[in-house]
């Protein structure tokens, strides 16, 4: 199982950068933090939330701050449901100016994981509605644009130390595809490959740090951006049952991607 994944991954990505000399890619510098969290309030309810902060040329200009609440269903300690809504401000850089247009979303998702050795694995798909406030070159309000948007994440954590406390390899990637009526040339959004480690702080708090790629297709379906991306999540998922599964890897339910 754990090469088969393996060997999944290994293709997307290779697929993503085989199609660098298919397409016109505009190559970018990124860097995203964010802090993450589940809190399992029972065996079956939970909330979670997550703020995200996006940054261009490396760290030097803001791209979005991204803010997410829901809440959480466990169907068993494998399988669990989520929905809520989040605020997206997107940032537009002009010459004299920094101004910043919104995007609101809905969303539902169905996420699984399991243990296979010492390789933990997360399966996530995630659809969303989302309403973008369509701006001018000066920033006023033009117009609203509404999608639907499907994603799919596959996940592996694998345990490469005998020490439970040294950090994990990170494998995941993410395929988005989204729909509307103004959706005409670019139904494939996005692909997002991930690799890096995965170190725990203590019980509740671990972080994720490493290199993402992302190459999203723009409107006009020939265009894409390339964005060569550091990443660094924290997740905070304090468990307050009081008898708790001690044999599943810690995974946030947001699954590590925003």
């Amino acid at each position: 199982m754990q090469k088969r994944i393996l060997l999944f991954l290994g293709i997307c990505y290779s697929v993503m950068v085989f199609s660098q000399t298919e397409k016109e890619i505009d190559h970018q510098v990124h860097f995203w933090t964010s802090i993450n969290s589940t809190m399992r309030l029972s065996n079956h309810w939970g909330v979670m939330g997550d703020f995200h902060i996006r940054r261009t040329n490396i760290i030097k200009d803001p791209s979005f701050y991204f803010l997410r609440i829901g809440g959480v269903y466990w169907i068993n300690d494998k399988i669990s449901l989520a929905g809520g809504g989040a605020v997206l401000w997107l940032a537009n850089i002009q010459i004299d100016e920094t101004y910043f247009s919104q995007e609101r979303r809905i969303f539902q998702q169905l996420l699984w994981r399991s243990v296979n050795g010492k390789v933990g694995f997360l399966q996530r798909i995630r659809n969303e509605q989302r309403w973008h406030d369509i701006v001018n070159e000066d920033g006023s309000y033009n117009r609203t644009r509404f999608s639907n948007r499907v994603r799919f994440l596959i996940s592996a954590s694998i345990k490469v130390f005998e020490k439970d406390t040294a950090p994990r390899l990170i494998f995941a990637d993410e395929i988005l595809f989204h729909f509307g009526s103004e959706i005409v040339y670019n139904t494939f959004d996005q692909n997002r490959f991930f690799v890096g480690f995965n170190q725990r702080i203590n019980k509740n708090l671990v972080f994720d740090y490493g290199y993402m790629a992302v190459l999203q297709q723009k409107y006009s379906g020939y265009k894409y951006d390339l964005n060569h991306t550091i990443r660094l999540f924290f997740y905070y998922s304090p468990d307050f049952r009081k008898r708790k599964e001690k044999n599943l890897p810690h995974y946030p339910v947001s699954g590590g991607m925003e």
